[in-house]
Formats: structure tokens, sequence, C-alpha cells
């Protein structure tokens, strides 16, 4: 609502009013209506505010008037403080400019509990933290974030967050209260939370020919390791990965008694890890005992005895290497 003189600062009104498709915009020139609309109306104009059918029902718009600054109220205010995803306003949440959000994931009746303590967690992080409650029941709205974590089946409440400045998640892994969310927003503010990576449980690999990496055992079976390494990436929608699947059982098999020489496979659509960044599946990765950080990538379309020359051919290069540092 603004009340306007036609001049400098009313045009700018009106360019912001052209550049925005997401919010109604009006104009009045009488301080009668203007009162209506927003019963906390100066009395100095032209002024100009934003009004929702919220709890935080009014904001003034404190600045010079101009297009960029007006747009950049807009956006940091057209949300409510606490933003119910819905299938209507998915694609603005998802397409918001804050870089930062907190998802909560739980059943209507638990969300009614938390929308009163967390109004001013909200309100306190308003600028910089988008907090975003979803209904657990909504399978198309709430599925595709918990996925992320492994956690789909969950019934529980569910705290997460997303920064969107270097794609990492995160997981409130205390009792979701609201003295713990507002400790897990601080910590996304301040970016002092631990990323996220899945794992599934940790496997019994006793008498494996070839073993089964997860998250959690990716440092200790791969980057900590003193031995050379295969690792299968593979997939459980992958097309190709039980053909390569097959090479790597035989490629065990022709290597076993081989002390130096580990075969390894991870499911990347269960496992995460910071040093395991793969996006073709299934890929073949050689971690030579002597450099972990720079596997070699060997080629699936390979046969079994050219798989075998190059793990010959790169046990003989790390043999030479351990002669050369006695």
């Amino acid at each position: 609502t603004t009340l306007h003189d036609q001049g400098p600062d009313y045009e700018e009104f009106v360019k912001a009013a052209t550049s925005d498709n997401e919010i109604q915009f009006i104009e009045t020139s009488s301080p009668e209506i203007a009162k209506v609309l927003f019963p906390d109306a100066r009395h100095t104009y032209p002024f100009l505010g934003l009004t929702k059918n919220e709890p935080e029902r009014y904001t003034t718009y404190e600045d010079t008037f101009n297009v960029d600054g007006i747009l950049q109220f807009l956006d940091n205010n057209k949300f409510p403080l606490i933003t119910v995803l819905t299938e209507f306003n998915s694609a603005q949440v998802y397409s918001s400019t804050k870089k930062l959000q907190v998802y909560i994931f739980a059943e209507a009746d638990d969300l009614k509990k938390l929308t009163e303590p967390l109004q001013e967690v909200a309100r306190k992080f308003k600028l910089k933290i988008m907090l975003i409650f979803v209904d657990i029941k909504e399978d198309n709205l709430a599925k595709p974030f918990l996925t992320l974590f492994g956690l789909e089946d969950s019934e529980d409440i569910v705290v997460t967050a997303f920064d969107y400045n270097n794609s990492f998640k995160y997981l409130l892994e205390s009792d979701p209260t609201p003295t713990k969310i507002e400790e897990f927003c601080l910590g996304l503010f301040h970016g002092t939370l631990s990323p996220f990576f899945k794992s599934q449980p940790i496997p019994d690999n006793k008498d494996a020919s070839i073993l089964t990496v997860v998250g959690k055992t990716f440092d200790d079976l791969v980057l900590r390791s003193p031995k050379n390494i295969l690792l299968e990436v593979h997939t459980p929608w992958c097309i190709t990965c039980e053909a390569t699947t097959k090479q790597m059982e035989k490629l065990a098999k022709h290597f076993r008694g081989l002390e130096d020489l580990v075969f390894a496979r991870i499911d990347a659509s269960e496992n995460e890890h910071p040093k395991l960044q793969v996006e073709e599946y299934p890929t073949l990765l050689f971690y030579t005992s002597k450099d972990k950080q720079n596997p070699i990538r060997f080629s699936t379309k390979s046969g079994s005895k050219e798989l075998a020359s190059l793990i010959n051919k790169h046990l003989k290069n790390q043999d030479d290497i351990s002669k050369d540092e006695l």
C-alpha cells in the first residue's frame, strides 16, 4: 500500500509493481483508506508497507524509494515467518533467494504445536534463514527431501537444513525441541554445523571376497587403508551395473590371495562421502596405496583380461615406487 504524490518516489513504486508478478500492489491517496489497509501507516508520505494474512501482518518499508530497494524488501518479507509448504507455493519456496533453509517435517498436529514457540525463532533469523513446515503425510512434498537423508519412512518429527551456497545438507540429530531447533538455526547461520552424509548400517564383511563399503566406513576401508583398492560405485537402478559386478567377481577370484589388493563396492544411492563425487554408474575407481586422493578411473567397458592387465600394471608401479623409497 502506498500514499503517493506522483513524484519520483511514485515512479519507483510503479517500476517495482511492474517488475513483480507475485504480489498485488495497491495505491491510494486517501489517508483513511491507508489506515484501513495498514493501521500502522505513518503520517509522513509517501508511505509503503506490506500486508500479509499471517501473524506478522504488517511490515513497513523504511528505506528510500528505489525499485531495487523495494523489490529486495518484498523478497525479504513476502513469505510468512514460518512457511507451510504446499503444492501451490512449492515453486516459490524452491526458487527463494534465501540460501539457508530449515525444513521441519511432522504430522499436522505436531506442526501446529510448534508454530507458536517457533515464531520468535523465525523472527530472529527472518532475513537470513527460511523456516519451512512440511506435513510428513504429504508424500509428494515430504518424501523427496526425506529420501536425501534415508528417512523416507520416518513418522517422527524430522528437522533438516540446506545451505544452497555450498550444496550441503544437515540433520538435527537431537530431540526437536524449540530450543534445539533455535540452536540448529544458529549453527546453520554461523556455518558451524557438520554436514550430513547418508550411510547404510555398517555391514559384516567377514570372509567377503568383495568388501561392502558404506558412507561411515569409506574413510577406514578406502582412504586410510594401506592397500590398493578397486572400488565399484553402483546404484540399484543402474542398467549396466550387473555386468560390472560380474567382472568384479571374476577379478576378485583371479587375484585372490594378493595381500595388498582389495576389491570393494559401494551403493551410491544409499551412501555419501565428500571425497566420493561420481556422476555416472557404474564407475570403477582404483585407489593406489600411495595416493588415495587421486583415484584412477577404469573403463567399465573393458573386459576382464584388460582390467586384470591394468591392475597388474598399477601394482607393479606401486612396487617400483616402494623400491625407490628404500
